[in-house]
């Protein structure tokens, strides 16, 4: 019986750092999705900016093109 007894504390510590691995392994796959959200958003903002400066040198470019003339 002492020894069904020792199989069986072995087998739920075994669950136990599973789970752990489990649980921890997901917290670490939240945090890089939050992560991955938050360098999408800033890529997009980023992407405006840019935009918004290539339309602010065509302008420039067009009234430098007036002066010249």
């Amino acid at each position: 019986m002492a020894k069904k007894s020792r199989l069986r504390d072995a087998a739920v510590k075994i669950g136990s750092v599973a789970g752990r691995v489990d649980g921890t392994a997901h917290k670490a796959a939240h945090k890089a999705a939050k992560a991955a959200h938050v360098a999408r958003q800033e890529l997009i903002e980023l992407t405006k900016q840019v935009a918004a400066l290539k339309k602010q040198l065509e302008k420039s470019t067009k009234r430098l093109k007036k002066a010249l003339r």
